[in-house]
Order: C-alpha cells, then sequence, then structure tokens
C-alpha cells in the first residue's frame, strides 16, 4: 500500500520569492531606469517592503482578491514591486503589451476586466486614446513621482504612484491561499483574431522561476547580475523578475532605453555578468559595439529566445566577444522556459562551428516540461534529430485552456504550439519553422527559418526574412527580404550565390527584395503577416 509522505505542505506562493529575497539576500541591488531617464536603486529588502506598501495601497482602493490589475509599463523598479504586491495579495498582476494595435489594448483590458492599470508615463498618449473605452477601469496610476506623472486632458483618475503608496504602512501581512490561484495573466500577440489570455498560476511562476535558476538553465546566483531585456510586459520577461530575486542575483531594469549604446553602458556600468532578450536586441547592440570596437568586461552569457538566432550572430558573441549563448524556447502558452541549449562536456575538443551548430538550436527541455513532435496523423515521431513535425509540448507550467474559453486547446493531454520541430537521440530540439510560415515546394519542406539564418550569414545582411509565395508548378516557392548593414553593398546575384553554397539548390529564393527596415511586432519577432498583404503575389 502507498503510503503519505510525512511531510510539511506549503503553498508555492509569489509572496515568497520576494520576501526570501529580503531575508537572504537583502542588500542586494536593484538598478532601475527611471523613465525620465535617470537611474535608480535600492536593494531587494526595500522593494519588498515597498511592495507591502503597495498592497495596502490596493486594498484601501477596494480591491480583492482576485480582482485585475493591469499595466503598460517598462522594465523598471515599480513595475517589480507591482508584480509582488498585486500577486501576492492574491490579485492578478496582467501585464499589457503596449506594442499591441490600441483596439487590441482595449479588447484585452475589458476581457482582463482590469479595474486598476499601471501605466508609465511614455505611455501617456496611449492611455488618453483608450481610457475612454475601459469603463471597468477606476483608476490608471502613473508608476512615477507627482512631478513626473502627466495629466491626462479627459481622466481626471490618474494618481501618481508614489502619492498611492506614500501614506501606507509596509507591515503587510501577505496571505496564504492555494498555489493554483491566479497570480498574472499574458495574452498573445494576436496576429490572427483577438489575443488569448493565458491565466497563470502561482505554482506555475514559482516552478518556472525555480527552473531558470538550474545551471542547465540560466544558471542565476548571488555571483550574478542580470539585465533582462525581454520586457517585463512579454511572459514576464522569462520570469527572470521572478527567478532572479530567488537565486540573489543582482537585477537591472533597463527602462525604456533599449537602444545598443544606452544597454552597453548599463552593463558595463552595473557590472552585468548575464542577459536576455530577442535576437534584434543584440543585432542591435553588436551594430553599436562593433564599429567603435568596443567589448564587454564582465558580460559571460546571454539567453536568446523569441525567435531563431543565426548562427554567425552566435558565432560573432561567442568567437569575438567571449558571451556564451544560451538559445531557448518558449511561447506565451509555457509561462516562459521550456527548452534552453547549453554545452555538453563531450563538445570540450569540438569546433567552434559545431559548439554554434549546436546552440542554434533549442536546446533540450527544462525539468518539468516534456516534449515531441508528431506527424500529421498525431503520431509520434522518432527522435533521430530529421524527423519533423508538430512540437507537442506538456508540464507543470503548461496552459491547459485559455481565459474564459469554453474548449481546450490540448489534444490528448498534449498542447500544440504551431511549431515544426525536430528532436535528435539525446533531446536537443530544434525549431525548424511554425507550422504557418514553412515553405511547401514540390512536396518538400522549405524552412524559411534555416535560409534567414544562412542568409544573415553574410557580412553584408542586417537582417533577412523568408516567405513563402504561391507558384503554378511547385505550389510555392520561397522570396528572400534583406536589410542591408548601414554603408554595405549587396546586390541579388550576390545573395543568391551565397546562399547557393550554404543551402540545397532547391531552396535557393526565386527573388530578393532589398527594404530599408523589417516590420517587426510587440514581441520582436519580423511580422511575416505584414510582407505576405504587401508581397504575398504568385510567381509566374
Amino acid at each position: 500500500m502507498l503510503q503519505t509522505g510525512l511531510m510539511m505542505e506549503r503553498p508555492l506562493l509569489l509572496s515568497s520569492v520576494i520576501e526570501h529575497a529580503a531575508k537572504q539576500y537583502g542588500d542586494v541591488e536593484v538598478v532601475s531606469r527611471e523613465t525620465h531617464g535617470p537611474l535608480f536603486r535600492y536593494t531587494y529588502a526595500q522593494c519588498a517592503a515597498r511592495a507591502r506598501r503597495l498592497a495596502n495601497a490596493l486594498k484601501s482602493l477596494g480591491l480583492a482578491p482576485g480582482n485585475a490589475i493591469g499595466s503598460i509599463a517598462w522594465n523598471n523598479h515599480r513595475h517589480l514591486e507591482a508584480y509582488y504586491g498585486v500577486s501576492g495579495s492574491g490579485m492578478v498582476m496582467h501585464t499589457c503589451n503596449p506594442r499591441l494595435h490600441p483596439q487590441q489594448l482595449i479588447y484585452i483590458i475589458n476581457h482582463a476586466e482590469d479595474r486598476v492599470v499601471l501605466f508609465d508615463a511614455t505611455f501617456a498618449p496611449l492611455v488618453k486614446a483608450i481610457a475612454p473605452h475601459c469603463p471597468q477601469v477606476h483608476t490608471w496610476v502613473c508608476l512615477a513621482d507627482a512631478a513626473n506623472t502627466p495629466s491626462i486632458e479627459g481622466i481626471n483618475s490618474v494618481r501618481s504612484y508614489e502619492e498611492l503608496i506614500a501614506p501606507c504602512s509596509d507591515d503587510f501581512e501577505w496571505p496564504e491561499f492555494d498555489e493554483r490561484t491566479a497570480a498574472a495573466l499574458c495574452y498573445t500577440s494576436g496576429t490572427t483574431g483577438n489575443p488569448k489570455g493565458a491565466l497563470y498560476s502561482h505554482r506555475a511562476i514559482v516552478l518556472n522561476a525555480m527552473a531558470g535558476c538550474m545551471p542547465s538553465v540560466l544558471s542565476l546566483s548571488p555571483n550574478d547580475a542580470i539585465l533582462p531585456v525581454v520586457p517585463m510586459f512579454h511572459i514576464n520577461a522569462w520570469c527572470i523578475p521572478y527567478s532572479a530575486p530567488m537565486g540573489g542575483a543582482k537585477l537591472v531594469l533597463p527602462g525604456p532605453k533599449l537602444d545598443g549604446q544606452s544597454l552597453y553602458e548599463l552593463m558595463e556600468s552595473e557590472a552585468v555578468t548575464i542577459s536576455a532578450g530577442v535576437p534584434t536586441i543584440w543585432q542591435a547592440l553588436l551594430a553599436y559595439m562593433e564599429p567603435l570596437g568596443l567589448r564587454f568586461t564582465t558580460m559571460r552569457k546571454t539567453g536568446v529566445g523569441g525567435s531563431a538566432m543565426p548562427q554567425a550572430l552566435i558565432a560573432k558573441f561567442m568567437d569575438t566577444y567571449q558571451v556564451e549563448v544560451r538559445h531557448g524556447w518558449g511561447m506565451t502558452e509555457t509561462t516562459a522556459i521550456g527548452t534552453m541549449g547549453t554545452l555538453l562536456p563531450k563538445t570540450q575538443g569540438w569546433t567552434s562551428e559545431q559548439k554554434q551548430a549546436l546552440l542554434a538550436k533549442q536546446g533540450r527541455s527544462a525539468f518539468g516540461v516534456e516534449i515531441k513532435v508528431v506527424n500529421d496523423e498525431g503520431n509520434t515521431l522518432p527522435r533521430d534529430g530529421t524527423s519533423q513535425g508538430e512540437l507537442m509540448v506538456r508540464g507543470h507550467w503548461i496552459l491547459a485552456s485559455y481565459y474564459k474559453s469554453e474548449t481546450s486547446p490540448l489534444v490528448d493531454g498534449w498542447f500544440p504550439t504551431g511549431d515544426i520541430a525536430t528532436i535528435d537521440a539525446e533531446g536537443t530540439m530544434q525549431i525548424r519553422d511554425r507550422t504557418k510560415d514553412v515553405i511547401k515546394t514540390g512536396g518538400e519542406w522549405i524552412s524559411s527559418i534555416d535560409l534567414e539564418s544562412a542568409a544573415v550569414g553574410h557580412p553584408a545582411v542586417a537582417m533577412a526574412a523568408v516567405i513563402g509565395i504561391k507558384h503554378p508548378k511547385w505550389d510555392e516557392r520561397p522570396l528572400l527580404f534583406i536589410v542591408r548593414k548601414p554603408g554595405a553593398s549587396l546586390e541579388k546575384e550576390e545573395i543568391l550565390e551565397f546562399l547557393a553554397s550554404k543551402v540545397a539548390k532547391w531552396w535557393v529564393p526565386d527573388d530578393v527584395i532589398f527594404l530599408d527596415s523589417l516590420p517587426v511586432g510587440g514581441t520582436g519577432k519580423v511580422q511575416k503577416g505584414e510582407l505576405r498583404k504587401q508581397y504575398g503575389g504568385v510567381f509566374s
């Protein structure tokens, strides 16, 4: 007969994370770029105290457990306090992506039934535009002091964050409740139809944050200073605002200044050892550093996700800048981390190119996550590194149903990701494409991601994107879009000849279009849907 273990059962709650940081790493710094420019710094102990003051302030506004609180904000210390003050009180922290279309923002604020919305002064014009259409929001709180809180015409309910919490005590007893209680709400980017909500539990976030501290993932510890460039409004900044205090790492928040120069100077001045963001951020950072011959003095590791990082960019980070690249995968529906790529001891004798090819893949699943790939009939494909099908995922922090949805997206208990992938015998997963982006030509698949990665390997290419165009004979053929590096010269024949030496002949695109920039969405990904709208005709 099975016996029940004789262990205490304590709920996994987010309030315990910030209180742990306050007690064990109370003097570790949080450094934050204010929206109006200067740096602000305090400690985890002070952050916890202010989060408790915010909890009292929310109570004074008549809010109760279960209420949703929205935010339209950058990565900064007040936003961090809200992560804990809101969720720790039993309320739901709803981070809104300000890069969404205003109509989508209005939709998600109303769908979430936000009662209060926190916003940075940067977004005052946006708040002015959407507030009349969000009748359930009774208070708008600017994440600033009174001097930096703008008045917004037509909205009488704007409060300064500092004035809101000033009269409140930091004596607040965090409530205890079921760890499965909702803690945070994020919406998908809504590329097709309205955005869908992923409602995360305390349990899911705490477990994901614990995974982030593991050596095989981000390996956060008191020896680290981490700068998350990935926004706090995008999958909760990959749960770094939870895993950093959990691991005792210094947390550096960049605010609204995400350009290459600002990030580099912040990394250097705050002795940042690790960062995290999408590939477009790192391309912009190196575009600033390279012409000036700059190097990192403390940065030694970066986590990359959101879209595939080209192998050429991985090589630049590792060979030129001695920064280890950890390439991962996750999505709104996976709370944050799903897989992460690291080098195993057996790779010590490998060439740099072999290591970089491995790191161009999305790595092995973190403990707590299971992955598989299936064919069109739903049959599990072998882990041979070549059989590709739709990636399916399940685990402790994987979405089971969308918020307020009457149907579940799960298939036999697995979440279908919409990604086309392979998994090898060692469990290393590689995203080959999105189901909507894979190009089928003559009955065979072409990976737009692999083509883009190859194109970015050309020294004159800053960014590349590939879409499939209807073809009367081959069903679809690839069309390549190129953004040249500043001052670089590159013509169609040259890039096609370069690609012919890198990929199969039948993969070489039928045409090339040079653009000044590519359309990038709210999560830093290239919006191929926009390219299809404008250029998605038919090849003759």
